[in-house]
């Protein structure tokens, strides 16, 4: 994963323009990885037997689904899945971003 260091990156900048699903590795730091999430439709249920998994939202509402209940997370709001805990993201509405924050060698199992 070659991710420039010593660098400014604008996290808003990074998503003008997206209009369907990205993730991108935006930086690295000790053996995690900072991802930045614009959603646009869900994604596939699964869990990590890794890692943990910290989502950050910026814009939007992403709703986790989880096997009991649903987190809906609005801008400025964090929430973290523990690692082997089955669920399923998803915008509210047209898009979301988010940060992600986690292992960068993070396996992901689809259930």
């Amino acid at each position: 994963m070659q991710i420039p260091t010593l660098t400014v990156i604008d996290i808003l900048q990074q998503t003008e323009g997206i209009e369907s699903y990205k993730n991108v590795p935006l930086a690295l730091v000790n053996n995690h990885v900072v991802r930045m999430g614009v959603m646009t439709e869900p994604f596939y249920w699964h869990y990590h037997p890794n890692s943990d998994e910290t989502f950050l939202v910026m814009e939007g509402v992403v709703c986790i689904d989880l096997e009991d209940r649903t987190v809906e997370l609005g801008p400025g709001q964090i929430f973290t899945i523990p690692a082997n805990v089955r669920h399923c993201t998803r915008p509210k509405g047209d898009r979301s971003v988010n940060l992600t924050f986690e292992l960068s060698d993070m396996e992901t199992v689809k259930v």
